[in-house]
């Protein structure tokens, strides 16, 4: 399993000798007057994107002499809407792709590879290696990392203070910190085990050494059938069948489910994304102050790698500017702006040299997420198929098996790897 790394701060990228410099920390400019870059971007991520984006447009036509057409996608519509402007050829110039979609639209033919681009601006080996991953295929980059967020554990420290509890960092530790506040507190769901969200099971899979699917030649092989992720998935549903720490509802509960119970009180702990604190506190202002995080453990004291969900800006192939479109690329992932939507975000930025003031920060709601992003982030099969399996809602399907007792891990990772296998290998 690949893990991230943070290297020294990197130089300011320097200037590109194509035709349309633009950088993070404001490159050589271009002379493009007159023309127009259009933009899509999935609305809802930040709250003030309109002034971020006012500020971002005064900024690139200085440097370029370009307008900038900025539209605003509803994350709801956008996997239909970009399936439709590819197959009409109405796409934009540059677009927001989240980091599942990246493969599809690259295999469809519809992006740019930037890899060019990255090396001239010299940000190689300074973006982070999980979005990196799920932004390549075949071997070239088609979605330049932009920001991104990771699943930890979050837990109520005012409780654990309250009880002498220490934060897990091994399984078999996770599972005694259960088993007190089951006793301490039986009005509470100690470590709620979600049946409709396959992200905060893949850890625990992961975790054990296990991969979802590996690529062989031109065959797709899952590997939820091996040992090790049978016995990662046993010890994750058996927090609920073995030991009672979730509750038969979490069965069918999905992350807004997981939020709208530890909003409310009814979760001492729970896996959840960096991105969910502020939500969190905006619902329960009492909880200001009551709340931390920590990695997900691993069997033995390493951590859980975890998912990291986020987006690109990919480039497309239509475009009759790619050197414009990826100097509005470049100032967008890299430098000054980058580490502002960050920060409007609650996310993390695509750039490692940007991380490093978070990896050294002692927030309880900082660092734990940027340690989990860098020492043990990673990405889902990169495939154009892999949306196919969420769709099928293949994994949730599993995990509610096996919850509910109507199947034994054995059979329920069987019939789950047969059907990633179909769907996968395209049968």
């Amino acid at each position: 399993m690949k893990k991230l790394r943070i290297p020294l701060a990197m130089a300011a990228a320097a200037t590109l000798t194509l035709t349309a410099c633009g950088g993070g920390d404001g490159g050589a400019s271009t002379n493009a007057e007159g023309e127009t870059l259009s933009v899509w971007i999935m609305q809802g991520t930040n709250p003030d994107a309109e002034a971020y984006f006012d500020e971002v447009k005064t900024k690139f036509t200085e440097e370029t002499g370009a307008t900038l057409d900025v539209q605003f996608i509803q994350w709801a519509e956008a996997h239909d809407r970009f399936v439709t402007s590819i197959a009409g050829g109405t796409t934009p110039d540059v677009a927001e792709t989240g980091n599942t979609w990246t493969g599809e639209f690259a295999d469809a033919g519809a992006l740019a590879p930037l890899d060019e681009y990255v090396t001239a601006a010299n940000l190689d080996g300074d973006l982070v290696e999980g979005l990196v991953e799920s932004g390549t295929l075949d071997e070239s980059l088609y979605g330049m990392p932009w920001y991104a967020g990771v699943r930890s554990v979050i837990y109520r420290t005012d409780i654990f203070e309250e009880l002498g509890l220490e934060v897990p960092t091994t399984w078999d530790e996770l599972v005694d910190v259960g088993l007190a506040l089951k006793e301490a507190k039986p009005e509470m769901t100690p470590f709620a085990i979600p049946g409709d969200n396959g992200y905060a099971a893949y850890p625990f899979i992961w975790g054990n050494g296990a991969n979802l699917a590996t690529k062989e030649g031109d065959t797709w092989t899952s590997g939820l059938t091996s040992p090790e992720a049978r016995e990662g998935l046993e010890f994750y549903t058996g927090l609920a069948t073995e030991h009672g720490l979730s509750s038969a509802g979490a069965t069918t509960w999905n992350a807004k489910d997981i939020l709208d119970n530890f909003v409310q009180g009814n979760l001492p702990m729970a896996v959840m994304g960096s991105w969910e604190p502020p939500a969190i506190l905006e619902q329960n202002p009492d909880l200001e102050g009551k709340i931390g995080a920590f990695p997900i453990p691993g069997p033995d004291g390493n951590i859980s790698p975890s998912f990291l969900g986020g987006s690109h800006l990919s480039v497309f192939e239509s475009s009759e500017n790619k050197d414009l479109a990826w100097a509005f690329v470049e100032m967008m992932a890299t430098g000054e702006l980058a580490d502002k939507w960050a920060e409007q975000t609650n996310y993390f930025p695509g750039q490692t040299s940007l991380l490093e003031d978070a990896v050294a920060s002692d927030d309880p709601l900082v660092k734990p997420f940027a340690t989990q992003f860098v020492e043990g982030g990673t990405s889902v099969p990169v495939t154009p198929q892999w949306g196919a399996v969420e769709a099928q809602k293949t994994l949730p399907a599993m995990i509610q098996s096996i919850l509910s007792e109507q199947k034994t891990v054995d059979q329920a990772t069987e019939d789950a790897a047969a059907e990633i296998e179909e769907l996968l290998n395209g049968n």
